[in-house]
């Protein structure tokens, strides 16, 4: 992976200056690859990691694990796709195993997502089984941990 991107993966807020002098551009040079991975589609978005315990938020978050009949000349492609519109699911992977989707959901809450996994995604042919599994705390997010600065722990020695 390019070196601009891993810098953008681990921290989007840098500045072009800051990557600039990393990587021993000009600003302008920064500007325009970064510019350039936008429009091929490289980069699709930024995001803000949120401790939602700070924010108050009352987000109500599920993973889904979905069992899936593929189409023919489709795969799980085009099941996963129409999963993936719903402005419910926040991410949807292809695993391995025992599943064939992983779906993140976000709602309002516990009602509104087992609505959604009653009335949208179970009644969607293909859909063989689903398996849902609420969000109680989260620890890390993105590489990020939540909470206190973590603090070093060590083990007592004795002589």
């Amino acid at each position: 992976m390019d070196i601009l991107l891993k810098l953008l993966r681990n921290d989007a807020s840098l500045k072009p200056a800051q990557i600039a002098a990393m990587l021993n551009l000009t600003e302008a040079e920064v500007v325009a690859k970064v510019r350039a991975l936008e429009a091929d589609g490289t980069i699709l978005g930024y995001r803000t990691v949120l401790n939602e315990e700070k924010v108050g938020g009352d987000t109500v978050r599920a993973v889904i694990e979905v069992k899936l009949m593929p189409e023919r000349g489709g795969g799980f492609d085009r099941l996963a796709e129409r999963i993936a519109k719903y402005d419910e699911v926040k991410s949807c992977y292809l695993m391995s195993g025992g599943y064939d989707l992983l779906v993140v959901l976000e709602g309002n809450n516990l009602r509104a997502l087992a609505s959604f996994v009653a009335e949208k995604l179970s009644t969607i042919q293909g859909v063989i089984s689903t398996s849902t599994h609420f969000m109680l705390k989260t620890y890390k997010e993105q590489g990020v941990i939540m909470g206190r600065a973590a603090t070093e722990e060590r083990l007592a020695v004795s002589p």
